[in-house]
């Protein structure tokens, strides 16, 4: 099964502040601010949605095709995808921007600061997913995750018009976005993936009730955090799969990333929804419990140790077979 993750692609820069910023703030001078605060800390970290998911799949033992804009800096962050089982060849690298950069710093009171830079991802709706298809013989599934809200409606648009299956996962660009471009979005996918605000969020823009969403998608999984995911499907009743125990959440970036390479990952496998939604559980938990979205690490008998004690001995007799790492 050839799965393409189209989304974002980007480095985070994240800056630690020792100090306040609210004590460096003077009330009666907010309308002119000029400040610099010294850092003691930088972490570089890969991010960005697809290359999150695509990590997660390539940790499984499972390749996908990464697909989003980049600059001409990308060539480190492509080393560290392609070692972890990760085709970039279909990533579009921009003669004119640097990669999308989120820059973040944080006091000790866990105030930040942040600045988003999108850069190259806005020339991700100039990418044709023909001529991915073409390359690797085919596409069985498309994830439109965030991304340029352009790219997203023209990777949709693309997908109906060549019958390629699609997954949508309009995330946190729900927000920026009207009601006939979420109706354009999740209208006719495979699988719509929202967590309990934006499965709300996405009824009112699109001013379809749940039934209705229901009428116009195949599957439609909503992540419910720590009480973990509904599976909705029309006609049939409802599942939900808890979630994987964590031990203690270090840094909840990237988790639900990581779900949905678990369950894109075992579609892949042919497994049924629930177990599909049981490893995507199990990898967003080892996301949850290290900093960082690309950083985890496990072993296959790690891997099936943990989700036969979440998920039952079944569990682990139906995964051991198709984990190839």
């Amino acid at each position: 099964m050839r799965i393409a993750v189209t989304g974002s692609i980007a480095t985070d820069h994240l800056m630690t502040f020792p100090g306040r910023f609210t004590d460096q703030l003077i009330p009666e001078r907010l309308q002119q601010i000029s400040l610099s605060f010294l850092v003691d800390e930088l972490v570089v970290r890969p991010g960005g949605v697809a290359p999150n998911i695509c990590f997660g799949m390539g940790s499984l033992g499972k390749e996908s095709i990464l697909v989003g804009a980049v600059g001409d800096d990308f060539a480190d962050y492509r080393s560290w995808l392609e070692r972890h089982n990760v085709d970039t060849r279909s990533v579009h690298v921009s003669e004119l921007h640097h990669t999308a950069r989120f820059l973040c710093t944080t006091d000790q009171d866990q105030n930040q600061i942040a600045t988003f830079y999108a850069g190259a991802m806005s020339e991700a709706r100039s990418i044709e997913l023909g001529p991915v298809a073409e390359r690797v013989g085919g596409l069985d599934l498309v994830l439109i995750s965030p991304n340029d809200p352009e790219a997203m409606l023209r990777h949709t648009d693309e997908c109906r018009q060549r019958g390629i299956p699609f997954a949508a996962d309009p995330s946190q660009q729900l927000a920026r976005m009207d009601g006939a471009d979420v109706r354009r979005l999740v209208d006719g996918a495979a699988y719509l993936f929202t967590n309990e605000y934006e499965k709300a969020l996405c009824e009112e823009k699109t001013g379809w009730s749940e039934s209705e969403i229901l009428d116009r998608v195949g599957v439609r999984i909503t992540t419910l955090g720590s009480k973990g995911v509904a599976i909705d499907r029309k006609g049939e009743e409802g599942v939900h799969v808890p979630a994987t125990p964590v031990s203690a959440v270090v840094d909840p970036t990237g988790g639900g990333d990581a779900f949905r390479a678990g369950f894109l990952t075992a579609l892949a496998w042919d497994l049924p929804l629930e177990r599909a939604a049981q490893v995507g559980h199990v990898l967003a938990a080892y996301v949850l419990e290290t900093n960082g979205p690309q950083e985890y690490e496990f072993t296959k008998q790690q891997f099936l140790d943990r989700l036969t004690a979440s998920y039952g001995d079944n569990a682990d007799n139906e995964v051991a077979q198709h984990l190839n790492i």
